[in-house]
């Protein structure tokens, strides 16, 4: 009784069960699932390096940990009990060329609790050690500049202690797609550019952008010598032999109503007066794009009304023209003609039947190629063909050629500028002598600072940083680096405007080619989507969509066909907004309207909810000023001195803010004196 009274004793004495501390386990980064993790290039690596080579940093190797290139994005979700987050990081000794600058930063809890400055290539690994008890995400990045090439980054011997639930590696939180876009009304309604450019004696072809029901007729007042309306299509064509600028009335009228609106004609030797607006075949189709794709790509921009909002052009890129050495007999044969003139394969038996018909539906063709001797993809360029090859475009029907660097680079592997300019320059002039207006795009990835030249060698606009998409997953990231940071750091809206517009690359949404030989939904956010818009707008960026064309969500068709918001883009005065402010991952944009008003952005970029203020101090304004939503297309009310939004991670508000007009009040009555 006494050994069992002591036993007692004992267990009343003894702590519940579940109250003794545990011993924290380990989680190695490397054993949870990579494939959420977002980054410039490349797949996430578990214990090697992006490059698949054992982890090594600053010449000491490591077991674990995780492999990714810069710009990437660890999203770390910690389901409670987590403890400490350790890491040793730096440039993977094998990546080749001391190119890269990575600086590796941790946050949590709206706070950044490890930055490691920038690191190089053979720098030693630099350790992380942070508390994250109590914060439920960590945001693992590995940041660089503008050139990614080279950007390997490790996270070595990256682990969480932890004593409750596993940590998990995550993509963005869920956001439903919300259209803000109202549906435009059924009486007619004008839209699209106000002002166009065309060379004197060259073919002429606008068709007059409206919605509203159909049937419906249009005119045209004033339209100068040579050029005439179809009342049924809206088509203006014909010449303009006289230079100068002509102001026309353009009409458009159904049952319910009628609308005008002028647009002005310069006929000059300015093409591109607004940021041109089109669609291009690459980032869906890639290489299997063939002349039945196009031609379903020009019904496809008529049917769903995107000619109704200003779109134009219908662009082939690359893996239209014969691959030399190619044993596809489709895409092999003989590059050129007896003449020299460069041929299509066999996807596209007769390329002048096919610009008929993009022409037939009130559009604009496009083609593509290289001043190398072969494009990206391997097919045959226009190196010592230049000649031939533009009049070949001309002789074809085309209005738009994208010419990429490409294979130049084996002509001029360690250009200096004259070299960098040299082949387009010689492009430009031979485009300047055709019969007919060919709008020419600069793609070479903003090498040799190419705004601050684009335009005198005979460029309507120019790539001002790599491909957007060059990574499916790395997108988003792209989005912030060669959208954002490469157009603020250069102060880029120095240097585009009529006649020249700075391009950092197309609009990826809806369904893209995930580079595995399928499509699937862009990876951007819903509001990451109405920020990659927002900000193309502001910039006065080419409106070219690159996603698939046939296959048009209603919530994509409402990114691309918001009239208020393109009419930023498209906007007459052809000034480029730029960044006035920015606080941490919080900044507002701003353009100058041909109106007086001014467009602006407040965006959010970094991964929380947060207010941001455009203040009338940064934007260079006084007053009251009438802000208007134009996403929502509706009046928000009159404010003086700021104004603000709350916004969700990478949101945006874009708004319009027009002087108040003062208030007059009537004339006080008297009663009449007796």
């Amino acid at each position: 009784m006494k050994l069992k009274s002591f036993t007692a004793a004992l267990l009343l004495a003894a702590p519940p069960l579940g109250t003794l501390a545990a011993e924290p386990d380990t989680v190695w980064l490397s054993s949870l699932d990579l494939s959420p993790i977002v980054q410039g290039w490349g797949q996430a690596q578990a214990d090697k390096a992006v490059t698949g080579k054992p982890l090594s940093i600053g010449g000491k190797r490591f077991e674990h940990g995780i492999g990714t290139h810069a710009f990437s994005l660890i999203r770390l979700r910690l389901n409670g009990g987590s403890e400490r987050f350790s890491a040793l990081v730096g440039v993977d000794d094998a990546a080749g060329k001391d190119q890269a600058r990575i600086t590796f930063k941790v946050r949590g809890g709206g706070k950044t609790l490890f930055d490691s400055g920038p690191m190089k290539l053979g720098d030693a690994p630099r350790p992380v050690n942070v508390d994250v008890k109590g914060i439920t995400m960590l945001l693992l990045s590995a940041e660089t500049g503008e050139d990614i090439s080279f950007a390997h980054a490790d996270w070595a011997d990256a682990k969480v202690l932890v004593t409750g639930a596993r940590p998990a590696i995550v993509g963005p939180p869920h956001e439903d797609a919300v259209i803000l876009t109202p549906k435009p009304p059924r009486t007619p309604r004008i839209n699209g550019a106000r002002i166009f450019g065309v060379r004197p004696g060259h073919p002429f072809l606008f068709t007059i952008p409206a919605t509203g029901d159909r049937p419906m007729r249009f005119a045209a007042d004033d339209l100068p010598r040579g050029l005439s309306v179809d009342a049924q299509t809206g088509q203006i064509q014909g010449r303009i032999e006289k230079p100068g600028t002509y102001v026309v009335t353009l009409r458009a009228a159904n049952a319910l109503g009628k609308a005008e609106r002028p647009l002005k004609i310069v006929c000059g030797n300015t093409l591109a007066l607004t940021p041109h607006m089109g669609w291009n075949s690459w980032y869906v189709w890639e290489s299997r794009v063939s002349d039945p794709i196009m031609r379903a790509a020009a019904d496809a921009m008529v049917s769903s009304g995107m000619r109704d909002h200003g779109y134009q052009y219908v662009n082939i890129d690359d893996c239209w023209a014969v691959k030399p050495g190619a044993k596809d007999s489709v895409l092999g044969g003989e590059p050129r003609d007896a003449r020299g003139m460069v041929n299509a394969n066999k996807r596209f038996p007769d390329m002048q039947a096919l610009t008929d018909y993009i022409h037939s539906k009130g559009l604009k063709a496009g083609i593509y190629t290289s001043p190398g001797p072969t494009t990206c993809a391997g097919y045959v360029g226009a190196y010592q063909h230049e000649e031939l090859d533009a009049r070949r475009f001309a002789e074809w029907g085309y209005d738009f050629l994208k010419y990429d660097w490409c294979s130049y680079g084996r002509i001029a592997p360690h250009p200096d500028l004259a070299s960098l300019q040299k082949p387009y320059r010689l492009m430009g002039d031979i485009l300047r002598h055709q019969d007919r207006d060919i709008v020419l795009n600069l793609c070479q990835y903003g090498m040799g600072e190419v705004w601050k030249w684009g335009k005198q060698v005979g460029g309507n606009s120019w790539r001002t940083a790599g491909d957007l998409g060059g990574s499916f997953k790395g997108i988003p990231a792209a989005l912030f680096r060669d959208g954002f940071d490469v157009y603020a750091r250069h102060e880029l809206h120095k240097y585009g405007g009529p006649g020249g517009w700075n391009d950092p690359d197309y609009l990826l949404l809806g369904y893209l080619s995930n580079w595995q030989g399928g499509t699937a939904p862009t990876p951007l956010t819903p509001n990451e989507q109405y920020t990659h818009v927002s900000l193309w707008c502001l910039v006065a960026a080419p409106l070219i969509f690159s996603g698939d064309i046939t296959r048009l969500d209603d919530f994509t068709l409402s990114l691309l066909t918001n009239d208020e918001v393109i009419d930023v883009d498209q906007d007459p005065l052809g000034r480029p907004g730029r960044r006035v402010a920015i606080h941490g991952d919080l900044e507002v944009w701003a353009r100058d309207m041909e109106d007086g008003s001014k467009a602006v952005g407040l965006f959010n970029r970094g991964e929380d909810e947060s207010t941001v203020i455009a203040r009338w101090a940064d934007l260079g304004i006084r007053g009251k000023r009438v802000v208007r939503d134009l996403w929502r297309q509706q009046d928000l009310g009159t404010y003086a001195g700021a104004f603000q939004a709350r916004l969700p991670r990478h949101g945006v508000v874009l708004v319009r803010l027009s002087p108040a007009r003062p208030h007059i009040l009537a004339a006080p009555k008297f009663a009449d004196s007796e």
